[in-house]
């Protein structure tokens, strides 16, 4: 089944992405009788610690011109190569406190194994290929480049 994707995206929102946005993505496609199967991946900000300090934010800025149009593509690329239903990237910009959601990725297909394997390879290729920089803030208050993992 092939969709539409060359339509204007929304893939960035201004901080945290909240819960109830993610649950309300959910309930939207629950009267959708040609899905079978959903996967999320959900990406969090780590209170980690790094040299002895407790990371509290990370601040992320982006090439947003040349994000869309990577992620647009990752977008067209995902529904050539597998049966999907609907895909949906959301992704922070500024402030996201430590605990709270900063990528929501979000694939519906007929059937389990597409929405799997299209998920894994969207947030590979986003950590990989898209023009996105985190900046790490300590509790202490001295902040640095975050280093993609």
């Amino acid at each position: 089944m092939k969709k539409e994707v060359n339509k204007t995206h929304h893939y960035f929102v201004e901080g945290p992405i909240e819960p109830q946005f993610i649950a309300d993505s959910i309930a939207k496609h629950s009267t959708k009788k040609t899905i079978g199967a959903h996967d999320i991946f959900l990406g969090q900000v780590r209170a980690d610690v790094i040299d002895g300090k407790t990371v509290s934010h990370i601040d992320y800025t982006a090439y947003i011109n040349m994000a869309n149009k990577i992620i647009s593509e990752i977008r067209e690329d995902m529904f050539a190569q597998f049966e999907l239903t609907c895909l949906h990237i959301h992704h922070s910009l500024g402030k996201v406190e430590a605990g709270k959601i900063s990528l929501f990725v979000f694939v519906s297909s007929p059937h389990r194994k597409a929405a799997f394997l299209a998920c894994a390879e969207i947030v590979e290729r986003l950590k990989k290929d898209i023009p996105i920089w985190g900046k790490e803030f300590f509790e202490e208050g001295n902040s640095v480049w975050k280093q993609t993992t």
